[in-house]
């Protein structure tokens, strides 16, 4: 690890950081302002939705960009656009003007973490993956974590909340400009390295992204009203949140090490099964602390850990352009579940109750054990270094 913990790879990870917690804070402030104007969870799921959307246009576009400005500089401009987009919803209430800040925060996000994510992933190799990976992971989570945190002391200034969310994300560049180096380019035209040679070789891999991505803007959204229709009062509901992410962020090192013993695939699984039988629980333990608590700290851990061994299986089994485009795939599926999602997801809890969320949960968890299912059966799971 000594090799790792440079000064850039430092900087990195805690301008990363930085805008975990901006964007920690960011979902559920717009959920919590939503819904303080009458608006109800279908908005909610709308204006998430929105950013994921700006987030899925950029993907295609995020090599092209990153190559023809650099990767430092385009980092740099994403972190100035998120700032501006979000202290500009202090300025008006416009349901439209906000989707359109939404959608720029979206895109400017993906850019910022599909390059960094390609950053880090250069400065590991086989040997420290899972740490180096575990190290990125934990550090965003932990910030993203205390978003929340921020959201329930600041929630009640509403002339200044959306601002001092922007101003968070500029705390980021005095540590992107000490980074001295920049990712090398990958060559996209090695042999069977585009995605349609890669997307049939990691299909569990996409769908536990997909999950991920869906559970965590849930959580972030719409998890706070789920917990308010079940008479938890605001300031509450969200930090049930903060809980999630707490069990995500404190268990990243301690399931790797037990994916590092018993095997990656095996663990991934055993994730899936303590998701599936969780969530349904949730419910009945959702009016008893001392339930309550420790089933959010287990469920986010799982959760959490679904998609860090699902990085890890990337680049264990890709190398070259295929891990490239394996990394854009799963940037797709982020999107793809963060835009699809909420809009469904706040449909259904207005039509059938605030519990349609978790049985969103609950059949994308059951699809992803069954993709594991799949992959075992035609020896994918166990394939590693394809070009």
């Amino acid at each position: 690890m000594k090799t790792v913990l440079t000064r850039d790879f430092l900087a990195l990870i805690l301008s990363v950081a930085v805008v975990g917690l901006g964007s920690g804070a960011t979902l559920p402030l717009t959920a919590l302002a939503l819904t303080d104007a009458g608006y109800g969870s279908a908005i909610v799921g709308l204006l998430t939705a929105a950013q994921a959307l700006g987030g899925l246009i950029v993907v295609p576009l995020t090599a092209w960009i990153a190559g023809r400005f650099g990767s430092r500089q385009v980092i740099v401009g994403s972190v100035i656009a998120v700032a501006a987009a979000t202290a500009l919803m202090q300025t008006c209430a416009n349901l439209w003007v906000w989707a359109a800040l939404r959608m720029v925060c979206g895109a400017a996000l993906m850019l910022l973490f599909t390059i960094g994510e390609a950053w880090v992933n250069e400065l590991a190799d086989d040997s420290n993956r899972g740490r180096v990976v575990a190290i990125y992971a934990t550090t965003f989570t932990l910030f993203q974590m205390s978003g929340p945190v921020l959201v329930s002391q600041i929630a009640d200034s509403t002339a200044w909340r959306f601002a001092i969310c922007g101003a968070i994300f500029l705390i980021a560049l005095p540590m992107l400009f000490a980074i001295r180096s920049s990712p090398h380019k990958s060559d996209l035209h090695e042999p069977h390295g585009s995605w349609r040679h890669v997307l049939p070789k990691m299909p569990a891999l996409i769908i536990a992204t997909g999950f991920f991505a869906l559970f965590d803007t849930l959580a972030l959204s719409l998890l706070p009203l789920f917990a308010m229709g079940h008479g938890i009062g605001s300031e509450l509901a969200v930090l049930f949140a903060s809980v999630v992410l707490l069990g995500d962020t404190t268990m990243q090192f301690p399931i790797g090490w037990l994916a590092d013993r018993l095997g990656r695939e095996r663990v991934h699984g055993l994730m899936g099964l303590i998701v599936v039988v969780l969530l349904p629980l949730l419910p009945f333990a959702v009016g008893t602390p001392w339930l309550r608590w420790p089933l959010l700290f287990v469920l986010g851990a799982a959760a959490g850990s679904i998609y860090t061994l699902a990085i890890v299986a990337c680049g264990e089994r890709f190398e070259g352009g295929a891990l490239v485009s394996a990394s854009a795939l799963v940037s797709a599926s982020w999107s793809v579940a963060s835009f699809g999602g909420p809009i469904v997801t706040g449909a259904l809890m207005e039509h059938a109750g605030r519990d349609a969320m978790l049985w969103v949960l609950f059949a994308a968890a059951v699809v992803f054990l069954g993709a594991l299912r799949w992959e075992r059966v035609r020896g994918l799971a166990g394939a590693s270094h394809i070009r």
